[in-house]
């Protein structure tokens, strides 16, 4: 029972990460805190809803973690994808990051490349201004800095919580 509770938690979780980074192209630091809190209390009593010991959870946040570290410090990923990697990974331990980040890996693509053909056929613009939100050369307004049109956070909650419903029974 507390494994199903802890489960419902960690997938409420993922969709609220999801919303937010759809939403607004960020990830808070108190909704990345609150997960990675609830992931070490559900460790802590037993009942993470993926069967895994304290080392599988550690080993999954230092590598999820360290492993987007260097997108972030190449610049083409914002530190919000970085920290909820982390987090994530003490939910699902070190052998789900894989399959995860392939599944969340393809979804972004599969963005980018959306993005792409409608940036050169504009034929579905209200689909447009959905996915990535207003165009600043529209309004006149200079380009920011840094565009991060893909959110990645987003992406790998949703291929998370896929692998939490189906993967992970197919195993």
């Amino acid at each position: 029972m507390q494994m199903q509770a802890m489960a419902s938690i960690f997938l409420m979780w993922l969709l609220a990460i999801a919303v937010y980074d759809f939403q607004q192209r960020r990830v808070p630091n108190w909704l990345v805190l609150a997960g990675a809190v609830a992931a070490l209390s559900a460790l802590s009593f037993g009942a993470a809803p993926v069967e895994q010991d304290w080392a599988a959870a550690l080993l999954g946040a230092a590598l999820a973690f360290g492993f987007l570290l260097l997108f972030y410090a190449l610049g083409l990923m914002g530190a919000g994808d970085v920290k909820f990697a982390g987090a994530l990974g003490l939910w699902i331990g070190s052998s789900a990051l894989l399959p995860v980040w392939l599944l969340a890996s393809v979804l972004a693509s599969l963005h980018a490349a959306l993005w792409l053909v409608l940036q050169r056929w504009p034929v579905a613009p209200r689909l447009s201004l959905v996915l990535f939100g207003p165009s600043s050369r529209a309004a006149g307004n200079p380009p920011p800095q840094r565009v991060r049109f893909i959110p990645y956070a987003a992406y790998l909650a949703l291929a998370a919580a896929v692998w939490m419903v189906w993967g992970r029974q197919s195993g």
